[in-house]
Formats: structure tokens, C-alpha cells, sequence
């Protein structure tokens, strides 16, 4: 069954994606590789991307030969935690400032609602949680740390923020760099959670 849930999951998260893409193309403001660049500027993208691309290799694998990166224990935890945040931040900030219809909606609710659900059931189905360790945090915290670096070095070359509570040109530094320290704070809560809920549900599993 985890190779059947791997494929159902990843062609949804393909789907998402890059249809995604060919609507942003398609309503475009700027040219094609600007947009192109603004489209991968999202963490939603970014990480549905990333869980599409393990529920692929997860669904493609045909020998449990030798261990891969996306076979170690933590991938698919560090995963989780950052598609539970596209999820939560979307649900909690981002979904009542604009409307989608149609199409848009749907893929709006595939990126960050059903993608995250079912991230999240993987996990719970099929990670090794007994193996994470506390250990693995420092190097879950690199990917958010980059994007941030990445973000606002391209806002500040480009002025393009793919999100309000990001915008320098309209917050101010200090306050984009608030909101930063406590959405990494919210990652490290959130990295924490998965390792304690995981070790807590294998200790029930020996009961």
C-alpha cells in the first residue's frame, strides 16, 4: 500500500504544481522567466515540489537494496513539517486575503490544504519515527534559512516578496525579520512535535 498511496499522493502533488505554473503563466504581468523565477519564489511551490518529488521516488522504487537519501529516517518528518507549515500559515494568514474561482481554487486547495493532509497521513503510515533523532533539527532549520536568504536578497534586487508579511518595501526590515524569527520559532515548535508525537506513537505501538 505505501507505493499506491506514494503514486496517488505525487500525482496530486504534480498535478498541483504545475498546473500552478500554467495558470501564473498564462495570467502573467511579467516576462516568461521572471515569472518563471517568481513562481519558484513561493514556499508553497518549493515544497510541494520537494514532498512530490519523495512520494515519487517512494512510489518508483522497485528494491529495498542499500538506503537512499529519501530512505533515512527524518526525510520524510522534515518534510511534513514544512508542507504542515505551508498548510497552517495558508489557513491561518494567507486564505481570506484573496478569493480564487474556478480552476484556481482548486489547485489553491491541492497546494495548501489536500497536499498537507496527505503528507501527513504518509507520515504517520510509513516513517521510521523511532529513528528521528533530536540531533537532525539544526539541519531541518537549513532549508527555511536559505529560502528566507534567497527571498529577501531577490526582493531587494527585484522588489518582488511572494508574501505581504515578507515585504520589506512595505513593513519595513525589522519587521520582516520579526515576522521571520517567529515563523523559524514556529518551524522548531513544529520540527519538535513530529519528534515527540513520533516517539510517542512507537511506544504505543510496543504497548
Amino acid at each position: 500500500m505505501e507505493k499506491t498511496f506514494a503514486g496517488i499522493f505525487a500525482a496530486l502533488g504534480w498535478f498541483a504544481v504545475l498546473m500552478q505554473y500554467y495558470l501564473i503563466v498564462e495570467n502573467r504581468v511579467a516576462p516568461i522567466v521572471e515569472t518563471t523565477i517568481r513562481f519558484f519564489s513561493f514556499f508553497t511551490i518549493l515544497t510541494n515540489a520537494v514532498a512530490a518529488i519523495y512520494l515519487t521516488f517512494k512510489a518508483a522504487k522497485r528494491t529495498t537494496a542499500g538506503e537512499h537519501f529519501f530512505d533515512k529516517p527524518g526525510v520524510l518528518t522534515a518534510t511534513t513539517v514544512y508542507i504542515t507549515l505551508v498548510g497552517l500559515v495558508y489557513q491561518t494568514v494567507l486564505r481570506y486575503i484573496w478569493e480564487p474561482t474556478g480552476l484556481q481554487m482548486v489547485v489553491d486547495e491541492l497546494l495548501h490544504s489536500i497536499m498537507p493532509l496527505c503528507v501527513i497521513l504518509f507520515w504517520f503510515l510509513y516513517e521510521r519515527k523511532s529513528a528521528v533523532t533530536w540531533r537532525q533539527l539544526p539541519i531541518w532549520m537549513i532549508y527555511p534559512l536559505v529560502y528566507l536568504v534567497f527571498i529577501l536578497t531577490r526582493g531587494a534586487l527585484s522588489g518582488f516578496y511572494p508574501y505581504p508579511f515578507m515585504d520589506v518595501s512595505k513593513l519595513g526590515l525589522h519587521m520582516v525579520l520579526a515576522n521571520a524569527f517567529f515563523l523559524l520559532i514556529f518551524f522548531l515548535i513544529f520540527c519538535s512535535l513530529y519528534i515527540a508525537l513520533g516517539k510517542t506513537i512507537e511506544r504505543r505501538k510496543g504497548l
